[in-house]
């Protein structure tokens, strides 16, 4: 008798599916024993998967390659790479790239992140959920001991993330990430950062190529002896989100071998999936309050520079601040039915403040042709009726040209 066919059983894929750890050491000599005994120890009793460990030694002089290659011979399940070039995504890109595991991963040596946390960023990854898994110490339920210098400036940086390239994620730079290796490998090649804004980098073309990005809250405790140099590295990240906008503007940071996802289709064959119209009058009301607020923040910092400095300079560093902020504000509250990259809304952004900021700028610069001395207030004043009309200047190039909203598309 013929019945209906019993579907196959799922594959086992706890047994199927390999894992590849990669910890990038540059002069660990003293951490790097103890720690890999701690990784090998949760990997043998607590990790599900079939797991190798790559050190990547990334040119280290003390004795950090010597220990390395003794932990190779006690199990076959750790391995080494040496690289003769530092840089922390220079030591990634060439592990994940040279690694034959389903799903590659990385973790800072010191094990700052809390173990427990390896299985839920690998497993959405494994069952084809996500692309990209994340730790995150700012997400909801992470667990976060450091001092406040870097709590600050995590926050901060991560949400110029955010409001510049409309990112979702909330920690770019947690040291605890994986990813497929089929999804991450036609990627590298487009991430052009060596060093530590390889992860903002991989993340931003990530999500601006359709991939998916799971974030997993983390427990994680500041390592005081960290080799990051904040003031330096916070320099290279901004020009670095800069690059990423304008290869975003351009086309370049499009992949074009890379897996797509398919878009998400409503769940009734009835329904519709659109982009809301805002119409004028809630655009004019967003602008104005994002503009108010926007102009109140810039006069405040342009009091504080000017103590220091130019007028010119300081109003044009309170402007810099104020314009990655206000561009960002607008395009998600404001021209919420407009349609493309958030990179090339920013570079268009900076044409329009660049507009702004020399209109601004030739008021002072009358002001003081003027007057011999204005007085501080005086100069408020009249920055402040500059900007009422720059202001309106600015809604209608963002309203005509950064967000414009092609009929039939909203």
């Amino acid at each position: 008798m013929t019945g209906t066919p019993v579907p196959a059983s799922p594959p086992d894929l706890t047994s199927t599916t390999t894992v590849d750890v990669v910890i990038p050491v540059y002069n660990e000599e003293r951490a790097l024993r103890g720690c890999m005994q701690v990784l090998k120890s949760y990997l043998d009793n607590q990790f599900p998967f079939e797991w190798t460990i790559t050190i990547v030694d990334n040119a280290s002089t003390d004795a950090t390659l010597a220990i390395a290659n003794e932990l190779t011979e006690a199990t076959d399940q750790i391995r080494v790479l040496h690289l003769d070039e530092k840089g922390r995504g220079h030591a990634l890109r060439t592990a994940w790239q040279w690694s034959d595991a389903d799903v590659v991963a990385y973790m800072d040596v010191d094990l700052s992140t809390g173990l427990d946390a390896l299985l839920p960023l690998v497993a959405p990854l494994v069952n084809g959920h996500s692309d990209i898994s994340i730790g995150s110490r700012l997400a909801q339920g992470a667990r976060t001991i450091r001092g406040p210098q870097r709590e600050l400036i995590s926050r901060c940086y991560n949400a110029i993330i955010r409001l510049s390239h409309g990112a979702k994620f909330s920690d770019a730079q947690c040291g605890f990430k994986a990813a497929r290796t089929d999804v991450i490998r036609p990627l590298l090649d487009h991430i052009k950062d060596d060093n530590w804004f390889f992860d903002t980098e991989l993340l931003l073309l990530a999500e601006h190529n359709g991939l998916r990005v799971h974030e997993v809250p983390v427990d994680w405790v500041e390592d005081i002896d960290t080799r990051v140099r904040i003031g330096s590295t916070a320099l290279e990240d901004i020009r670095g989100l800069i690059r990423v906008a304008r290869a975003k503007a351009v086309g370049t940071a499009r992949v074009a071998d890379l897996p797509r996802r398919p878009e998400p289709k409503p769940a009734h064959p009835d329904a519709v999936l659109s982009r809301r119209d805002t119409g004028l009058v809630w655009q004019l009301l967003s602008f104005g309050a994002i503009g108010v607020l926007s102009t109140a923040v810039t006069l405040l910092l342009y009091a504080f520079f000017r103590s220091a400095t130019h007028p010119l300079a300081a109003n044009l560093l309170a402007l810099v601040i104020t314009t990655l902020f206000n561009t960002e504000a607008n395009r998600r509250f404001t021209f919420l039915g407009s349609r493309g990259s958030s990179g090339r809304a920013h570079l268009q952004g900076l044409v329009v403040f660049g507009l702004y900021y020399a209109f601004t700028s030739t008021a002072l610069l009358v002001l003081h042709s003027a007057v011999a001395e204005p007085s501080r207030l005086l100069e408020l004043v009249v920055l402040l009726g500059a900007s009422v009309f720059g202001t309106a200047g600015r809604f209608v190039l963002l309203r005509g040209w950064v967000f414009k909203q092609e009929k039939g598309n909203i």
